[in-house]
C-alpha cells in the first residue's frame, strides 16, 4: 500500500447574505492530489471566482496517517452489562502497518491471550475501522473461544493522537455464542509513540 496521497481541495470563498463563506468548487473533482503543495491543504478559487477571490490555507496535514507505534487506553461507556463508566478495560502497544494489518500487545495476563491481531481499512480523510481477532484462554490454559475488539477511530490532524470507540465480544469455541459480561463498548484513546 502507498503512502496516503497529498491532497489539495479546490473551494472558493463566496459571499452570502450575512457574510462570506466557503463554496464548494464547480469542478468535475473537489479532492485533487497536487505533488508540489507541500503537507498542507490549500484552497483554492475556483474559475468563476478566480478575480473575486484568493487562495487561504487550511492547516490540516495530510501526510498524517494511522501507520505507526501506539499506546492505546479502552475505557468503558454505555455499557448495561454492570461495567461502570470509565473503568478500564485495557492499555495496550498498537502497531498499524502499511499493508493494512495491525497487531496488539494487550495489558491483559499472557496466560489468557495477550496479542491479537487485526485488519484495517482508511473509511475517509482521518477515520479508520479496526478489527483485531484473538484466540482466549482461561488462567488454567484451557481454550475460551475467539474474540473480536471492533474499532472505529479518528486521527488528529497532526497524526499524534486519536480517539473513537470499541466494541469487545468474547465468543464461546463454538464462535458464535457470546459470552458475559460482553459485549463491551466504550471509547478508545491512542497516543503515537515516536523514536
Amino acid at each position: 500500500m502507498n503512502r496516503v496521497p497529498k491532497i489539495v481541495i479546490t473551494a472558493v470563498l463566496g459571499i452570502a447574505a450575512l457574510g462570506a463563506g466557503f463554496v464548494p468548487s464547480a469542478e468535475a473533482s473537489c479532492v485533487m492530489p497536487d505533488a508540489g503543495s507541500g503537507a498542507v491543504w490549500q484552497v483554492k478559487p475556483s474559475r468563476a471566482w478566480q478575480s473575486a477571490s484568493r487562495p487561504a490555507l487550511v492547516s490540516f496535514d495530510d501526510d498524517a496517517t494511522i501507520v505507526g507505534f501506539w499506546h492505546v487506553d479502552f475505557v468503558a461507556k454505555g455499557n448495561t452489562n454492570g461495567i461502570p463508566d470509565g473503568a478500564p478495560i485495557d492499555s495496550a502497544y498498537v502497531q498499524w502497518h502499511v499493508d493494512g494489518t495491525e497487531i496488539m500487545n494487550s495489558s491483559r495476563d499472557p496466560r489468557t491471550s495477550s496479542f491479537c491481531l487485526g485488519v484495517w481499512k482508511r473509511t475517509g480523510l482521518f477515520t479508520y475501522t479496526l478489527k483485531h481477532v484473538a484466540l482466549s484462554w482461561d488462567g488454567s490454559g484451557n481454550p475460551v473461544g475467539p474474540a473480536t475488539i471492533s474499532e472505529s477511530v479518528t486521527l488528529s490532524h497532526d497524526g499524534n493522537s486519536y480517539t473513537g470507540h470499541f466494541t469487545i465480544t468474547q465468543y464461546a469455541t463454538d464462535g458464535t455464542t457470546i459470552l458475559p459480561p460482553t459485549p463491551i463498548v466504550g471509547t478508545i484513546s491512542g497516543k503515537r509513540i515516536n523514536p
